[in-house]
């Protein structure tokens, strides 16, 4: 799926977000428990993940966007073919 990545960052940028980047991820790679200390939105471009937060586990695809609100503990596992996605953080 083609995706335009400038007019995502440009609305992650009208919705207040103040720093906006793509990030890459290897093949099953795992992120354990953590937080962020502002609300951070994942746009996933290319791939998929897993994020599992509240005990709550569902798999976002190219598309697809999940926001975690500052403070939530959740953890994240890519999948086969890795994940590509845009972060924007307040």
């Amino acid at each position: 799926m083609e995706m335009d990545q400038r007019k995502l960052e440009s609305r992650l940028r009208s919705e207040g977000f103040s720093h906006t980047y793509v990030w890459q991820d290897e093949p099953h790679a795992f992120y354990p428990d953590h937080t962020h200390a502002g609300l951070t939105a994942h746009i996933i471009l290319d791939g998929e993940m897993t994020l599992t937060m509240g005990g709550a586990s569902r798999t976002y695809r190219a598309g697809e966007r999940r926001d975690v609100p500052g403070g939530a503990v959740h953890s994240a596992r890519m999948g086969p073919q890795g994940c590509r996605y845009l972060i924007g953080e307040k």
